[in-house]
């Protein structure tokens, strides 16, 4: 697949969210397949749809760990600010789609649904997160070390698809905001789905992705989350403890979490040749970090102050 600079994606993001307004549930989502622009980090615009007008516009992945390609530790690959938003005050709210997840629904045989809201949780003020204080929206105004847990929502009113393709997956969010009334740029939607409904983010060979939802008028941050034990270790199951089944929620929505804050608006904030905060550093030196409410597996991010990875 093709590689592209920083500079020419950038310039061409620019033209593609003015072209589709940030909306990815008002047309038919073709993106099924891997796209010609896979940057050299493996997690910037892999994977694209196609608008109405016909201009293909990117999404961004976590690749599972047979895709993802190492970066390296050079300040040219130190990220850039694109002059969009970032989340100063992260809040995010964790959507939990189809009735299989509530009691006796049968959707979480691995109990994944705790663990992921004590993740959550524990974001707040963690050294983790601390990375994400160094970039800034407007210059001066740095993101806070706060990310907060701001309500969970387990949707049983819309119909869980079979493999939800992503047009379904941004109107669900979208439906979720409009739950929680919060279409702030600090918001951000994690769209969980039970055991056996994310296969179609798997074969496009990623574990989750993140983009943008037009609701009202409003650009809101969403998150594409399948059941990360359904695909073992190809997206984290015993990399760092044993047997490790959950491993990988945290490692992949760590990932997404910490681009979403970074670059809620995907090539308007924070990105660099390797891609995302997270894509340089995907599947590198995991290992378990204490947060205030346990201890987690998580990936690294990137670091312009180190021009690296920091755990």
């Amino acid at each position: 697949m093709h590689k592209f600079t920083k500079i020419a994606a950038a310039l061409a993001a620019a033209s593609l969210l003015a072209a589709c307004g940030g909306q990815s549930g008002s047309v038919p989502a073709t993106n099924n397949a891997p796209a010609s622009t896979h940057t050299a980090g493996g997690g910037n615009a892999a994977f694209t749809r196609l608008t109405s007008s016909g201009v293909r516009v990117p999404i961004f992945p976590m690749r599972n760990q047979f895709t993802s390609v190492p970066g390296s530790f050079t300040p040219s690959n130190n990220l850039q600010y694109g002059g969009g938003p970032v989340q100063l005050s992260p809040k995010v709210y964790l959507v939990l789609w189809g009735k299989q997840w509530l009691k006796g629904g049968g959707g979480d045989p691995d109990h994944a649904k705790p663990y992921l809201v004590k993740f959550l949780k524990g974001l707040n003020g963690s050294q983790w997160t601390s990375t994400l204080t160094q970039y800034y929206g407007p210059p001066g105004h740095f993101i806070k070390n706060t990310t907060t847990l701001a309500g969970q929502w387990v949707d049983t009113t819309d119909a869980l698809p079979a493999e939800p393709d992503q047009t379904q997956w941004g109107n669900e969010a979208g439906a979720a905001a409009k739950h929680f009334n919060d279409t702030s740029v600090n918001a951000s939607y994690v769209v969980a789905v039970p055991t056996g409904h994310g296969q179609s983010v798997f074969n496009m060979g990623a574990c989750a992705y993140h983009w943008v939802q037009s609701v009202n008028g409003a650009t809101v941050s969403w998150t594409a989350l399948p059941y990360m034990p359904d695909f073992g270790s190809s997206c984290g199951a015993g990399f760092v403890n044993n047997p490790g089944t959950l491993d990988g929620v945290s490692i992949v929505e760590g990932h997404e979490q910490g681009e979403t804050e970074t670059d809620p608006q995907p090539f308007s904030g924070w990105n660099g040749p390797l891609g995302e905060i997270g894509d340089a550093c995907a599947w590198q030196n995991l290992q378990n970090t204490k947060f205030s409410t346990g201890t987690f597996p998580t990936q690294p991010l990137w670091s312009n102050k180190i021009s690296g990875c920091a755990q």
